[in-house]
């Protein structure tokens, strides 16, 4: 991407910005050209997405909107302005309750309706009547036996609304292209096709093709021909088909590329229940406003950020902040929507609403990560740019050098169209969907989505990986791992007592505790009692719980909620708690008939596979990176365990992303592996994102590579895959176009039979899609 920063020094500061979505784009050449032109003018910053068909600019005052849309359209593209939608309006609850369900259920429709009817849905009806057409026509001419009288007026008819209707996307792009001075893949395909359209009705019409009888012959031997009795419509037909369907399969990848910031959104709560007029209205999270009351039960989401105005309870947050342990909260605390209360009953008062919240932030980061990633050209069209041009001269120059050296026009053009037709890359269209499809269907038999071609490049280069914690190097579930009992309790007795208390409890970190101790009784074959039911149960909110388990009076919880108590700690336990907290875990404190009678520790779980994954990793030249919302003990704690030596701990979702910044500014190219929505805008910021696929949909989504099975050796596995599939793509388009570069000198000399041409095109084919079916084999 042109780094406008440097090239325009005086356009700063800004005093507007305008997101425009561009229509027509169908290669990183067009958005680079509308970019650059914008760039031009004075007072202008411009970055345009060819994966969201979005142009953000930023102008100064004195430059018009209608100013920058004319310059997109001057150029053959369309642009419209980006409207943000207005607010809801606040209607009376009666009318709000009746209606806020339908509404919401009629908005995902017409979307989901959209996206899926789109670009790719026009591509796949053109593909499929192409590739119908097509068919009869290529076996017609490759296979004589199937050449009765007059088969060629039948491939005419077949091949016709192939090359016009089927082709129109690439035919209308080299126009566009032409007129501003500029060639792309487009290009060739174009004037290769319809040249060999146009060669093909002059046979027939004018020439000896058309007659009755007519075969194409087997004479592979090298020598000239006059072209009036050949036929070119399988090629035309073909190469219209096959890169049709690269251009389908491209499509449908980039048709994801606004869902992450849709999953982000979604993400919210979809309705929140608000106290108006003393009364509960269940309304949907858009009409809330800023000083809104509403109430958040257990299970459910906080609506939009606020402030705890009654209740207390545990807040899971772990999607949004990475912290494992959920977090106390009480009146006068701040909450964040999208995060999951997970005990008592809040109201909150709404502080933040609509894009002004965290997660709408948050969506903005990813959005601003996707525009600033630089569009990566495929393969194909990096090397199309000095091809076409070459290829175009080379045509051109041999039907000047016919007509100087022979004055024989026939044999000079027929000399130029076999040029552009033995270049027209028909293996090319199966060089990068043929190895895409075998590599994308083996790594999804492995647990790995990729979500196309332009992914793989990155992996080639990637040589730093970042690790979220939880969720990806962790299960992000809290379990029980150690047992303090101090002098003279009986560890069996501890377990159990606290057990019983916490099992009435709804708190993570009780659970974990009940889970551990009923494991820990059922392990015991001599008793397998169940733990027993807590009498006089009271949840001391923030500090822990206390209940009567068979007569005896049991606290569990922070060693604050002991010292309220009177209950003095054994230096023992003081021991054991600073050692808890050394290795970042979680120490709960056991109570009963006022003495002190041990610890429980905590943590959150790393994966059995994490350890063996970090080393798979580094045996692919990648250095590990730990970065985690969670505190520096608890992260360098679990990075000794799996072999990692760098830890960046204690981070915010966008100081994720200036941790992945400061590493590429360092020179290094990162790949990012995360499983939470506070990942989402590193995983769309690093040069490679790997989502888990156990993790949140605005991971997945913002991610370039998907690992379903969430399991970290997965990462390892698909960095192999993608670089063996980024191997093979570049082999067969190395081979693709070899056999029409050495078949060039021939057609310029005019010794070019088209039966070698048409061979050599097949064989070209058959070779690509054999190499691509290699990849089955990966292991």
């Amino acid at each position: 991407m042109t780094d406008t920063a440097t090239e325009h020094p005086e356009t700063t500061p800004q005093s507007s910005e305008v997101e425009l979505a561009i229509g027509g784009m169908t290669c990183a050449s067009c958005s680079s050209r509308i970019e650059r032109k914008l760039n031009r003018l004075d007072g202008v910053l411009a970055s345009v997405n060819l994966a969201t068909e979005k142009a953000k600019v930023a102008y100064a005052d004195g430059v018009e909107l209608s100013a920058l849309i004319a310059t997109v359209e001057k150029l053959g593209y369309t642009a419209e302005e980006i409207t943000p939608p207005e607010p809801e309006p606040v209607a009376d609850s009666e009318a709000v309750a009746a209606e806020a369900v339908p509404a919401e259920a009629e908005d995902g429709e017409t979307e989901d309706g959209e996206t899926e009817d789109g670009e790719s849905g026009a591509l796949r009806r053109r593909l499929l009547v192409s590739a119908v057409l097509a068919l009869p026509v290529v076996l017609m001419a490759m296979i004589p036996a199937l050449q009765f009288d007059n088969w060629q007026w039948l491939s005419l008819t077949l091949a016709a609304p192939v090359v016009v209707w089927g082709g129109l996307p690439f035919h209308r792009a080299a126009w566009t292209n032409a007129r501003h001075g500029a060639a792309t893949m487009d290009t060739l395909v174009s004037v290769g096709t319809l040249a060999a359209f146009g060669w093909s009705l002059w046979a027939l019409f004018f020439g000896t093709a058309g007659m009755p009888g007519m075969r194409h012959g087997f004479d592979l031997t090298v020598s000239r021909t006059d072209g009036s009795g050949t036929l070119y419509l399988e090629v035309a037909a073909g190469v219209v088909t096959f890169i049709l369907l690269g251009r389908y399969l491209e499509a449908r990848a980039k048709r994801k590329a606004g869902a992450a910031l849709r999953a982000l959104l979604e993400l919210g709560a979809k309705d929140a229940t608000v106290l108006r007029g003393g009364r509960e209205v269940r309304v949907p999270a858009g009409q809330l406003r800023v000083g809104d009351r509403f109430v958040v039960r257990p299970g459910e989401k906080v609506a939009t950020d606020g402030t705890v105005v009654e209740g207390s309870s545990a807040v899971d947050a772990s999607l949004l902040t990475g912290e494992s342990v959920p977090a106390d909260v009480t009146v006068g605390d701040a909450v964040t929507g999208a995060t999951v209360n997970t005990s008592g009953r809040l109201v909150v008062e709404a502080s933040r609403v609509g894009a002004d919240t965290q997660l709408g932030r948050m969506a903005r980061l990813v959005e601003d990560a996707q525009s600033g990633k630089a569009a990566v050209q495929r393969l194909a069209d990096r090397i199309a740019a000095v091809f076409v041009p070459v290829v175009l001269l080379i045509a051109a120059a041999t039907l000047g050098a016919w007509l100087g050296l022979t004055a024989d026009a026939a044999a000079a053009f027929t000399a130029a169209v076999a040029v552009l037709i033995i270049a027209c890359p028909c293996a090319l269209g199966l060089a990068t969907p043929t190895a895409l499809l075998v590599g994308t269907g083996r790594g999804a038999q492995l647990g790995i989505l990729i979500k196309g071609p332009e992914v793989l490049e990155s992996t080639r280069r990637v040589d730093t990986i970042v690790l979220d914690k939880t969720g990806t190097v962790t299960t992000g579930r809290m379990e029980l791992h150690d047992v303090y009992a101090a002098e003279g309790t009986d560890e069996k007795q501890l377990l159990r007592y606290a057990g019983a208390v916490e099992h009435a409890s709804e708190h993570p970190v009780a659970r974990a505790v009940a889970q551990g101790a009923q494991a820990a009784q059922a392990a015991q074959a001599a008793d397998d009692a169940p733990l027993p039911a807590p009498e006089a149960f009271v949840n001391v909110p923030g500090l822990g719980v206390r209940g009567t388990v068979e007569g005896h009076t049991v606290l569990a919880g922070r060693a604050r909620l002991l010292a309220e108590s009177g209950i003095a700690l054994p230096d023992e336990l003081s021991a054991a708690l600073a050692e808890a907290q050394a290795r970042g875990r979680t120490a709960v404190v056991v109570a009963w008939d006022g003495v002190a009678r041990g610890a429980l520790t905590v943590a959150d779980a790393v994966k059995e596979t994490s350890a063996e994954a970090v080393r798979e990793l580094r045996a692919l030249g990648l250095t590990p990176v730990l970065l985690t919302g969670d505190n520096r003990a608890v992260a360098e704690a679990v990075a000794a365990e799996v072999g990692i030596d760098e830890v960046r701990a204690e981070v915010l979702p966008q100081d994720k992303v200036a941790a992945v910044r400061e590493l590429q500014a360092a020179g290094r190219t990162v790949a990012m592996v995360g499983d939470g929505v506070n990942d989402a805008a590193a995983l769309a910021t690093a040069d490679l994102g790997l989502a888990m696929g156990t993790g949140t949909d605005a991971a997945i989504e913002a991610g370039d590579v998907t690992l379903v099975r969430g399991d970290l050796r997965v990462a390892a596995d698909a960095i192999r895959l993608s670089r063996r599939t980024l191997g093979t793509i570049k082999g067969n388009l190395f081979w693709a176009f070899g056999y029409n570069v050495a078949a060039l000198p021939l057609a310029a000399a005019g010794l070019l039979n088209p039966m070698i041409a048409g061979a050599a095109m097949a064989f070209s084919s058959v070779f690509v899609v054999t190499n691509s079916l290699r990849l089955k084999s990966f292991r």
